[in-house]
């Protein structure tokens, strides 16, 4: 199957023509372009989508970096990293077409929402600047050149100029410039080669944030920027092509493609955005029947995520679930771990409490969890809902499935993560979180502070929260075990963090927004 056969004759999607070369600016550069035309070549429908999930992890990954607080050489080198593992080919003849044909099935994919374009706009423009930035001077100012950014470089005889009233050369003052910046290498490298073409002229419009910030020198209307300040103006450049392009794709997908597209790559484009990229929970990971009917109260307090948590305890308070809290709770603790048989067991008993009728439950619920684990139907074994597909789901009043992170409000979250004995500052750390909408990042503090260690991997899916939550726990359960054999003690049964309780239960009343 062809990308977008009909595109070989005429311009729905990306551009004016697509079956013309990348332009000489991103041929020349290898993988630094400003992806001003869509490659040409066909592309299978396989390759279309695992292209768009690859870079798509790249940028979440920056994203993540972003939220954690990382300086931003730290986030370039983490880009940098990311970009090298995901966006190589297996071919590597082929580095720079998976790079551009990812770039624009991703521009299709964010273009259809203000918020899509502006967080796919973030996290490029994070790219790119993290690539040229990585690229040697000579190679910078060659891209420039072909880009058509036409930025004079500052010539030997300027950078002797006497610079009236100081009575300083340029060169001198921009040593100085740079030496109230905190960059004495800089510094000391203007001093040792006055004559070195490391400064670029622009008008000052053009780079804004180094104006308000103080990091150039100003003359005649014009700014001095150094050679590692560069990329700001570049990545502006960058930004504001994208942000054009995205905009008229945006309108070309409105109008018709994603119509004309609708049986073919509208489904793989619209999945995108929402996609999880993480280990699929669905193949029940562990044995079928590791997870005993027993343990439930006790691994729920101990390592379900809030939001799992809170629907068991609502289960078990009112008896009741609506079919959405079903299927996420249900499917959850398939991946964890419990079998069918007894599945059964815990659902039957759980609606027996509130009043149901056996046969009711044959009747209504006994078809559906068997369905789920790949038993009736089209025996298809369900995957459980990851992080954004619980966040993406729109729980009405009344109702308890859905994100926490999302639907508490602060005092209701800050209540609900108190009682988990989630230490303080990791619950202001979660608010702060959820105040930004970062829901995964709060969850991932939460996490942290409910097991007194770092959360290396972040919380992508609500099994891999349980998981990681597990792997804590049996570490701690060893850890006593060898204690106690040194000690000639005998073993306890079971082993919990210090700063947790299995025997309580969340009773914080979610507020739902209007």
């Amino acid at each position: 199957m062809a990308w977008i056969q009909q595109q070989q004759k005429s311009s729905k999607v990306f551009g004016n023509i697509t079956a013309i070369e990348h332009d000489k600016a991103e041929a020349s550069s290898g993988h630094l372009g400003f992806y001003t035309e869509p490659p040409s070549t066909i592309i299978c429908i396989e390759d279309f989508e695992r292209y768009a999930i690859d870079r798509l992890r790249v940028l979440k990954g920056i994203e993540e970096a972003k939220a954690k607080g990382f300086k931003p050489h730290e986030i370039q080198e983490k880009a940098r990293k990311l970009a090298s593992e995901h966006l190589k080919a297996l071919d590597p003849k082929q580095n720079l077409f998976k790079d551009h044909a990812s770039h624009f099935v991703l521009r299709l994919a964010y273009c259809r929402t203000e918020e899509l374009r502006r967080w796919f706009l973030t996290h490029e423009s994070e790219l790119f600047k993290a690539r040229f930035s990585d690229e040697p001077p000579k190679a910078q100012v060659a891209f420039m050149t072909q880009a058509g950014l036409d930025y004079d470089q500052c010539t030997s005889d300027e950078l002797n100029e006497t610079i009236q009233p100081s009575g300083r050369p340029l060169w001198a003052l921009l040593a100085q410039v740079e030496e109230s910046k905190w960059n004495p290498q800089v510094a000391t490298e203007i001093k040792q080669d006055p004559g070195s073409r490391s400064f670029f002229k622009v008008d000052f419009e053009q780079v804004p944030d180094l104006v308000a910030s103080r990091k150039v020198f100003l003359r005649h209307g014009q700014a001095y920027v150094f050679k590692t300040d560069v990329a700001s103006l570049v990545v502006s450049q960058f930004r504001s092509q994208l942000s054009r392009a995205l905009a008229t794709t945006s309108h070309k997908w409105a109008s018709h493609i994603a119509a004309e597209e609708s049986e073919r790559l509208t489904p793989v484009v619209e999945a995108l955005s929402t996609r999880y990229l993480g280990p699929d929970y669905g193949d029940l990971q562990r044995p079928a029947g590791e997870v005993a009917l027993a343990d439930l109260p006790r691994l729920a307090h101990e390592s379900f995520p809030l939001c799992m948590l809170n629907m068991f305890d609502a289960l078990k308070r009112d008896h009741h679930l609506k079919h959405t809290g079903r299927q996420q709770l249900g499917n959850f603790l398939k991946g964890i771990g419990l079998s069918l048989e007894s599945a059964l067991a815990f659902w039957r008993t759980e609606f027996a409490k509130g009043g149901m009728p056996e046969d009711k439950f044959k009747k209504e619920h006994m078809y559906n969890i068997r369905h789920s684990y790949g038993k009736e139907g089209k025996r298809v074994n369900y995957t459980p809902a990851s992080c954004m597909s619980v966040i993406n789901s729109q729980p009405g009043e009344g109702v308890v499935h859905g994100c926490p992170y999302k639907t508490f409000n602060k005092d209701s979250l800050t209540a609900a993560l108190t009682q988990l004995r989630v230490e303080p500052q990791a619950i202001r750390a979660a608010v702060t979180k959820q105040q930004g909408n970062h829901f995964q990042l709060a969850c991932a503090a939460a996490w942290e502070g409910a097991h007194g260690c770092e959360c290396v991997t972040g919380i992508n899916h609500p099994n891999q929260y349980y998981t990681e939550s597990r792997k804590v726990h049996d570490a701690q359960m060893e850890a006593e075990q060898d204690a106690t054999n040194a000690a000639g003690m005998p073993a306890q049964s079971a082993t919990r963090l210090p700063n947790q309780n299995h025997e309580r239960a969340v009773a914080v009343t979610p507020v739902r927004p209007t």
